[in-house]
Parts: structure tokens; sequence; C-alpha cells
């Protein structure tokens, strides 16, 4: 009988060698998605930003524009840091497995090194000698079932090999790639942290400019309402003038008609044609502050000659602060028109003017607005009217 190395009959198992899990992966995946969505919802923003730029806005606006900007570049470096950390342990779990693959790629070698020796030792007639020395037909068939069984697992012994080495590569090429992945990762957090500081100080130099524009503001706005309670207080004195007369010489005021009344609205010519530069009412600074306008601003080149919408006298004519050289017209039953911002006056204190008669010229170039009109209607009592009810409708 033969002696059947029963070592070489036990079955070679491949060692399984863990891949990564994957729900990593989907992790991993998931996170550059989120990146994405970030990414674009920043460039939505800088967009905006563009646009904000671009056009009169509320500086406010531009600095929630720059901390939402800051916030999505945060998340941004936060998702990058998860894919880092994700990279990083996909990295130690691939050199994991390339290690035990290595290890298990060395000891089939040896085994298999072993057993190509050892045939190499009996010599090419080993499988013809047993089968032949066989002493009976069950003897031969159980000696053929051996080779065939010790061929079998050779077979699957060079296969093992095989695979083992074509697993050892693709364990390397991926750590490779996700080393490159790594380093871009890198790469990009570093340049959105970057991003992140510039974000932060150009918000702290718009937080100061508007600060300082709100002081500015702060100071024009003082002047504009002392500036306005002066002209109001002025409207007053005119008006307390007016009835004091009226009630001195009764005959005087009711054989006066005025020239200005409720009649006229929508009639108006305008004083001087140019685009509203602001408009009756509330407004809204671009430093936040909120300012309230008792006339219409008429943006005109300096110098366009300035008319009087309707007939009256010229009541008042002074420089009062911020307003400039203030002309003001009265019509009758305390109806009054003021023009406000002008160059220079054709006319004088006191004198008659007719309706579209040149009274002034556009001046008001130092102002933030540039050269135009500011223009008011007030009725009995000093009310402001908004001018442009009574003025007419442009086509």
């Amino acid at each position: 009988m033969f002696e059947r190395p029963a070592r070489f009959l036990i079955p070679l198992v491949l060692a399984a060698v863990p891949l990564a899990p994957v729900h990593a992966q989907q992790d991993l995946d998931e996170s550059r998605r989120r990146l994405e969505a970030v990414r674009q919802e920043r460039e939505r923003l800088e967009l905006e930003r563009i646009r904000l730029q671009g056009q009169v806005h509320d500086l406010g606006q531009e600095l929630d524009n720059l901390e939402r900007q800051r916030q999505t570049t945060n998340r941004i470096v936060n998702e990058l840091e998860k894919q880092i950390g994700g990279l990083n342990e996909h990295i130690d779990r691939a050199s994991a497995d390339l290690a035990l693959a290595q290890d298990n790629l060395a000891e089939k070698r040896a085994v298999l090194a072993r057993r190509l020796a050892e045939i190499y030792k009996r010599g090419r007639l080993y499988t013809f000698e047993v089968l032949v020395s066989a002493q009976s037909f069950g003897d031969l068939l159980s000696r053929y079932k051996y080779l065939y069984l010790q061929s079998r697992q050779d077979q699957a012994l060079v296969d093992d090999v095989e695979r083992l080495k074509n697993q050892v590569q693709r364990r390397r090429e991926e750590i490779i790639q996700i080393r490159a992945q790594l380093d871009q990762s890198r790469e990009d957090r570093q340049a959105e942290l970057q991003r992140y500081g510039q974000l932060v100080e150009e918000r702290a130099q718009r937080l100061q400019e508007t600060r300082r524009s709100a002081r500015n503001t702060e100071q024009k706005l003082t002047a504009l309402q002392r500036d306005e309670a002066d002209l109001n207080d002025l409207l007053q004195r005119l008006e307390a003038a007016r009835r004091t007369a009226e009630a001195r010489n009764p005959r005087a005021s009711t054989a006066t008609t005025a020239s200005l009344t409720t009649a006229d609205i929508g009639k108006l010519d305008w004083p001087v044609d140019g685009k509203i530069l602001y408009d009756f009412g509330r407004e809204q600074l671009p430093s936040g502050a909120v300012i309230k306008r008792n006339g219409i601003g008429i943006g005109a080149p300096l110098g366009t000659p300035v008319r009087a919408v309707e007939s009256g006298t010229v009541e008042r004519l002074q420089t009062m602060g911020t307003y400039g050289l203030v002309l003001i017209l009265s019509h009758g039953d305390g109806y009054r028109s003021l023009y406000m911002h002008l160059q220079e006056a054709k006319v004088s204190l006191g004198a008659k003017v007719t309706k579209g008669q040149i009274i002034g010229t556009v001046g008001g170039e130092n102002s933030d607005e540039g050269p135009h009109l500011y223009f008011e209607i007030r009725g009995e009592g000093g009310i402001p009217l908004n001018p442009s009810d009574w003025l007419k409708r442009r086509r």
C-alpha cells in the first residue's frame, strides 16, 4: 500500500478577508451629496450678493448674506471633516485587509511551495505507480479517488493563491485612490477654512462700514429732523400771520380767491421734468434707518429751470440747512408750494408769480442724491400733502 499524506487531503479554505462595510460607503456617498447641495446653496448666495452689490440695497441684507455664506462654508468644512474621518477609517480598514490578505497569500504560497516540492520528489510516474500497484479492484477505486481529490485540492490551492494575489493588488489600488481622495479633501478643507476666514473678515469690515454709515445717517437724520422742525415752525408762523391778517381785514380775505384748491388734484404741471428719486412718506435708508419725507425729490441736471405749479406770492426765500435755498409760494387759503435745493432764485421775496413762470434753477449737487428739486405741497395748517397726487400723471 502506498502512504497517503493525509495532511494534503484536508480541504484548503480561503481565509475570508472582510470587505469595507457597505453602510460606511453609503455614509460617505450621502456626505458627498450633502456637500454638493451646500455648495450649490453657497453659489446661489454668491450670485445673490453680486446682485445686491449692483443695486442700491439695505446693508443689512448684505450682512445677512455674508452671515449665511459663512454658515454654509462652516457646513462645508464640517462635511469635509466627516469625509476625511470616513476616508481615514476606510484606509485603516483597507490597510488591515491588505495585511491580512498578504499574510494569507504568504501562507498559501508556502503550502503551494511544499506541495510542488513533494510532487517533484515523487517524480512524474508517481500517479502511474500508485494505480498499478493496486491489489484489487476496490483498492484501485480507492486509489483513484484519492488521486482525484488530491488534484482537486492542488487546483484549489493554485486558485486560492491567484485570488489572494488579485485581492492584494485591489487593496493596494484602493488605498492609493482613497489617499488621493483624502489629499483632495484636505486641500478642499484648507481652501474652505481660508474662505471662512475671508468671509468673517469681510463681514467684520462691512459691519464696521454699516456702523459708520449708521452714525452718518444718524447725524443726517438729526439735521433733517432739526431742519424739518424749523420749516414746520416757519410755516406755522406764516400761517399764523396770514390768519391774523385775515382777521384784521376780513374784506380783503374774502375778495382774494385761492389759486390752488382741491380741484387741482391731479392737474398741476410738474415744476421740473425728471425722475422721482424719493417719494412722499416713509423710506428705509440703506443703513436700515427710516426717514419720513413730506415731499418728493425730482432728479434733474444742475441749473434746470424750475417753474411755479400755480400762481402765487413769494412768501419766503431763504437758506435752511440741509434743504439749501428754499422758496415758498403762497396760493391763498393756507395752501403753499415749497421748492427746495435750489441753485438760485429767479424771483424776489414778495413777488407775484404766474403759473408756469420760472422761479429758480435746480441745485442740490452736494446732496446724497445729486442735483434735484425737493418739492412739497402744504395745506391749511401746514399739513403735508402728497405732491404725486396733485401733479399730472405721466404717460
